[in-house]
């Protein structure tokens, strides 16, 4: 029995590709375990996606090889989408490197696992456009399950290499996810997390039409689903049927996460984004027309090639104006082998910096003023975590787990991981909540009663 560790890097759609290979594994011949001192065999699953998670994924994989030169492991593997990007300069500059399993080849993971223990180096990155695995149970189920529903990616920005490592746009089967999820809520999951490249392009290449909404209704029929939560909802393909589920459907939280990267009709064509600023505005203020309680986050990239200072003061006119609940900034990331990568009027890095640095110092402004709103509210909030006796974290449905803020909450009665219990909001941090439990309020609120009736 060999045991394996995967060190999962970059963003959820990777953690939902190691939590696949950790259940296809042969159980009889290798054991999933949670420290990496205890393995024999190492998988980094990188990311590739700019020049700081590229980074960061080379630190891990050197770590990881420090393990097996010091006799900790036997065998360091990859996987994920920087491994699929440079499978053999990675083996040329680290020689410790004991294979590649390329994005489209989990499902071969047993059979490469058997080829590294037998000493064979190998390298696997075809299949780039392999069909979805289904029909796979996860061994350990947690309250908030990430649901992929489908791989790969159509959209073709400029500056963006996921296509060439993802594939292309492959949906799931409506019936198929529903069963997943289905599974996932029978386990304890109560929170699914519908998660794609780009989720508003679901269904398209399946059923002919943008289907998103359709999926979310159906998966909305399952009983014990408390919230369903859907990620990099593009705004090309955002129907005014999704639209009307956000304003209508009890389970699918009023959160919308949709990654705009720019307004500038400029800098978008450039980007060969498949929208407008006119479509952008327009689809934001129907959201919040319908839905008024509707949270929405987004990302810009700025220091795009040729972004002029005219195109960034839009962008800051933009951000004043609408006020996002949540926002992130990245600085424009030059990669080979997109197109971006050609254009002229490169950014300098300074002037990166500063147009980064001027709309998070706005955006502190706007998300202080936003949460301000929450005081003397009353919240339904999923507890996560115990942080001692009497005080927790949680999230409400305004926060997306690990990216966004959480709410503290002290409460004299025990909570249950998992559970959601009504928070009263006493105060707030730069972006997170601080709340009490009812049951406090509601005790104190006795207390002085009790006090005042001995005057009576």
């Amino acid at each position: 029995m060999n045991n394996v560790h995967i060190v999962t890097l970059g963003c959820s759609k990777n953690d939902v590709d190691s939590s696949m290979m950790y259940s296809l594994l042969n159980k009889e011949r290798y054991e999933m375990v949670n420290d990496a001192s205890d393995a024999d065999i190492l998988i980094v699953n990188t990311c590739g996606f700019i020049d700081a998670a590229k980074e960061e994924s080379i630190d891990t994989i050197l770590e990881a090889v420090e393990y097996k030169n010091e006799g900790r492991c036997k065998k360091v593997l990859l996987s994920g989408c920087l491994a699929q990007r440079y499978p053999e300069e990675l083996l040329k500059e680290i020689p410790e490197i004991d294979g590649i399993i390329g994005t489209g080849n989990i499902n071969y993971i047993n059979e490469l696992l058997d080829r590294s223990m037998a000493g064979d180096l190998f390298v696997k990155t075809d299949n780039l456009n392999s069909a979805y695995i289904e029909g796979v149970k996860k061994e350990i189920v947690n309250t908030t399950e990430y649901v992929k529903i489908s791989e790969g990616c159509n959209n073709n920005c400029s500056y963006c290499i996921i296509p060439s490592l993802r594939g292309k746009n492959r949906s799931r089967k409506i019936e198929d996810i529903y069963s997943e999820v289905e599974y996932l809520v029978s386990k304890g999951a109560r929170e699914i997390i519908l998660i794609a490249q780009n989720t508003t392009d679901y269904g398209i290449d399946l059923y002919s039409k943008y289907s998103l909404a359709k999926l979310i209704k159906e998966i909305s029929k399952i009983e014990d689903l408390k919230w369903i939560r859907v990620l990099y909802l593009y705004p090309d393909h955002f129907t005014n049927e999704l639209i009307e589920e956000f304003r209508t459907n009890k389970k699918l939280v009023k959160y919308v996460d949709m990654p705009l990267q720019h307004i500038s009709d400029n800098v978008l064509k450039n980007m060969n984004r498949k929208t407008s600023k006119e479509h952008i505005i327009k689809t934001l203020k129907n959201l919040r027309k319908v839905t008024p309680e509707i949270v929405i986050r987004t990302t810009f990239i700025v220091g795009f090639p040729g972004e002029s200072e005219e195109d960034f003061k839009e962008l800051v006119d933009f951000i004043e104006d609408i006020k996002f609940d949540k926002l992130g900034v990245f600085e424009y990331s030059r990669e080979e082998g997109t197109k971006a990568d050609l254009l002229d009027n490169q950014i300098a890095d300074g002037v990166k910096k500063r147009r980064k640095d001027e709309i998070m110092e706005i955006q502190n402004d706007i998300s202080s003023e936003i949460l301000s709103k929450n005081l003397d509210t009353t919240l339904e909030v999923l507890i996560e975590e115990k942080i001692d006796e009497n005080n927790y974290v949680g999230r409400t449905y305004m926060d997306s787990p690990e990216i966004d803020g959480v709410t503290y909450i002290n409460s004299n009665k025990t909570l249950e991981i998992g559970n959601f219990v009504n928070v009263k909001i006493i105060d707030t941090l730069d972006y997170d909540l601080v709340g009490e439990d009812i049951w406090i309020l509601q005790i104190n609120w006795l207390s002085w009663e009790r006090w005042w009736f001995q005057f009576l």
